[in-house]
């Protein structure tokens, strides 16, 4: 354990990193600058959090264990700027942080599990403000993400992450490199924030993907029945008797767009 000297709580799905090599290979990748706005997620027992605030000089962290914070904020004192945010992160305004540091974010964090994918979900609503993301996730999760149509993996994730993102898996880490060791391998993955389309309403595009992905079995024209026809799907040049999880990224906004 760290000087910190925390007990890891299962109830907040807390794993802390603790292999060198591998932070090292994290921070390489995430090549902080004193100019970068760096957001992480989660700091726990500040495994990340102290080398990139040693290359940024300023880093703001969300952290929801409040045992965590005040350990945190004393070691910082010497690292460099460190503004701590006790909250969960499922509640913060990303576009004001942006905003508050006038340029878009870069996000990082060793994201709880449990909680990954509703956490990814709450970030894409501010792809706008955020400049790139990296996060360590369950290796399973990450390969969902990067998922191409017709694989068993390719869902609701793996669409709704790629209209808004390049998906970037960049290593494995393997669950000795924790404490407690997970039951899973992890991954690091890269999302980079694409422009947005500006004739795309993205509530209804994220209400055509969960149809077609609610139950897998079904033809598009039977999945999206409450919102397409037939008709419109056909008009659209995407085959009704198709299923959801045969269809690109671009054939969905075609959907969509209708």
């Amino acid at each position: 354990m760290s000087s910190l000297d925390h007990r890891p709580r299962k109830r907040f799905g807390q794993n802390f990193l603790t292999d060198r090599n591998i932070i090292d290979k994290i921070v390489r990748a995430i090549a902080p600058k004193p100019t970068d706005t760096l957001v992480e997620i989660g700091p726990g027992q500040g495994a990340i959090t102290w080398p990139l605030l040693k290359a940024a000089g300023r880093l703001t962290a969300i952290e929801l264990d409040r045992d965590l914070i005040e350990p945190l904020r004393l070691k910082a004192q010497d690292q460099g700027e460190l503004e701590l945010i006790e909250a969960d992160c499922l509640k913060v305004d990303f576009a004001e942080l942006a905003a508050r540091r006038g340029q878009p974010l870069r996000v990082v964090g060793n994201l709880p599990y449990y909680i990954s994918t509703p956490i990814i979900f709450h970030l894409l609503e501010y792809a706008g403000d955020i400049r790139e993301m990296f996060f360590m996730l369950q290796l399973e999760v990450v390969e969902r993400m990067a998922a191409a149509p017709g694989g068993k993996e390719y869902g609701r994730l793996s669409v709704m992450v790629q209209d808004r993102c390049e998906v970037q898996m960049l290593f494995q880490v393997p669950p000795g490199a924790f404490f407690p060791a997970p039951k899973v391998t992890s991954a690091i993955v890269r999302l980079r924030p694409l422009p947005v389309s500006a004739d795309l309403n993205a509530k209804r595009f994220a209400d055509v993907v969960r149809h077609a992905f609610g139950q897998r079995r079904k033809t598009l024209a039977n999945a999206l029945k409450p919102l397409l026809s037939a008709a419109d799907i056909d008009r659209a040049g995407v085959n009704p008797g198709a299923r959801g999880e045969t269809l690109s990224v671009a054939q969905f906004r075609a959907l969509a767009r209708l």
